[in-house]
This record gives structure tokens, sequence and C-alpha cells, in this order.
């Protein structure tokens, strides 16, 4: 066959003629590099107005792993904020002590950041905590990603607060949230399905946003390889004890099979906040009477799993 003959079996742009990157599977639709990625920023920026995700004057922390979620994230705000003006921009990087891979992803967090001079700070669990996550995780590899997730995510609220943000962003994609909700509803916990980590707190913490909520893993990665910001960085090597890597293969087979499931999971969870709104079913925020730190309960989640691992057990 001729180069022309071939040329013309391959799929084109829905909205053009240009030879198609990526097929849209859920709407029925293939579209080229600049339609795709006009199409990305478009879907972040209708999702960060329709939710007021930023306002004017916010100072927005990017959580920045250098992972491919995060990068995606720091590469559209920055290109949306310009535009916008009057925010500002700035990046947070988690060392939580992963001999042999947190290394090369803070690395590329730094060579991002000083890419586009934006500001950019590292706060390590050894500073925060006292150690490594390695060393917290010790005879204890099985509750990796559940200790890890109470460590990180007050080391970025005390980073963000540190840095004087107004808006704690990061990185979690369509994939990533419909897996929440499906593991969610598997475990029974209703409070968390319909907790809202976006949502006005009075100031007593710092809200979390969002942007990439609606943007499948596949888009993310065809934005980045378009962009030229793709790396190859290794995997954390605790993600083989997590649940989530089954619900994440079983969802990925129903995606494939049915597409829009993802998206039908959250709008379900949408549906079901609205339906629970101002409900008993929202825990009023008290202070942890250990460290002070809004909380749910006596003790917030920090305070209890280092009460824990004090005691040589989880």
């Amino acid at each position: 066959m001729s180069k022309e003959g071939q040329k013309s079996d391959l799929p084109v742009c829905s909205l053009c003629t240009e030879p198609a990157v990526i097929y849209q599977r859920h709407v029925d639709r293939h579209l080229c590099g600049t339609h795709f990625t006009a199409d990305v920023e478009l879907r972040v920026a209708d999702i960060i107005k329709t939710q007021q995700m930023i306002v004017p004057r916010d100072r927005v922390a990017v959580a920045l792993s250098g992972g491919k979620d995060s990068t995606a994230l720091l590469l559209i705000l920055n290109r949306l904020l310009q535009k916008w003006q009057n925010f500002q921009l700035i990046a947070l990087t988690i060392d939580e002590g992963i001999a042999g891979y947190r290394e090369e992803t803070i690395q590329s967090a730094e060579q991002l950041t000083g890419q586009f001079g934006i500001e950019h700070h590292c706060i390590s669990f050894s500073d925060l905590f006292g150690d490594t996550l390695d060393a917290f995780l010790k005879f204890r590899e099985t509750q990796a990603c559940s200790i890890c997730g109470i460590l990180r995510k007050k080391a970025l609220v005390r980073g963000a607060n540190q840095a004087g943000a107004t808006k704690l962003a990061t990185g979690h994609n369509l994939d990533d949230e419909a897996q929440s909700v499906l593991m969610n509803v598997f475990r029974g916990d209703l409070p968390r399905l319909v907790r809202n980590s976006g949502a006005d707190s009075s100031g007593r913490f710092i809200p979390r946003i969002k942007p990439l909520s609606l943007i499948s893993e596949k888009e993310i990665a065809t934005y980045l390889v378009l962009k030229d910001a793709w790396r190859h960085l290794p995997d954390c090597p605790y993600t083989r004890y997590a649940l989530r890597r089954e619900v994440r293969s079983m969802l990925s087979g129903f995606e494939y099979r049915h597409p829009g499931t993802m998206l039908h999971l959250m709008e379900s969870k949408k549906k079901i906040e609205h339906f629970y709104a101002g409900s008993v079913i929202s825990e009023p925020i008290k202070s942890c009477r250990e460290c002070g730190d809004p909380s749910s309960g006596e003790l917030c989640q920090l305070c209890m799993l280092m009460q824990s691992l004090r005691r040589g057990h989880t």
C-alpha cells in the first residue's frame, strides 16, 4: 500500500482534518493534538470556575510529587493562571523518605519549577515527624498507604500553611476519584463518601481542590507527551500492598467495556453529596486535644497514628 493510502486509513480529528492523537470513547470522538490540549485545558478551567476552586488573590499551592498527575496539574494551572492574572502559584513537594524512589521524583519537581520560575518548597517527614516513612513502615509494610496517607496529608497542610497558601491543589484525576468512590462504597464509609475537602471551612483549614478530577489518566498521559513533559519515573515500592491497586484493575475493565463508567460514578457521588448536604452525616469540626489541629474526633488521625507507632503497633 502507498504512503498516501496508509495515511488515509489513519483516524482524523473530529473537529478538523489533522491526524488524531486520542480517541475519547465515552463521547465517540477523535481529537488532534491541538484540539485535545485545548479541550483538556478548557475542561479544567470550567471545573475551576464552576466550583469556584480558585478566586482572585488566591495563593495556590500545588502538591507536586514530580509524577505525571501533579506535573500536568502544575503545567495546566501555570497556563491558566497566567491568563487569568491576580493569582499566585507555588509548589510543595513532600519527601517521605522512600529509598530508591523519592530522589528521582524530587529532582523532576525541582527541574519543572525551575523551568517556569515557580516558587518551590520541599518538606520532609524526617523534619516534621522525626523519621522517614521507610522507618515508620518497618514490619508494617501492608499498612503503607494508610500510614503514608495520614502523614502526607498533614505534611502538605503544614507546608501550605508555612508558605502562606490559601488553596491546596492536588493532582487527583478521574481514575483516582472514581476508585475512591468505589472503595468508600466497599467499606461502607458514607461520611468519607460525601465529604467535600474543598468546602468552606471558616478558616479552620486550607481547602483542598482537585482541578483534574474529571480528566482521565489516559488523557493526562497524552497531554504530557504532547507537551514534551513525560518523565519515566519509578513507581512507589509500597503500592503493591494497596487495596486501590485491585480496585483500579477492576474499574479499568469496566471503563473499557462500558465507556463513561468512571464519570457515572462521579455523577452518583455528586448526587449523594447533594442529598446529604447539611445533614448529621457531616461531622462537626473539633480541635485535636493533643495538637490543636482541626479534627472530627478528640484526637486527629496523625496524633492517633503517632501514639500507635510509639506503642509499637498500628
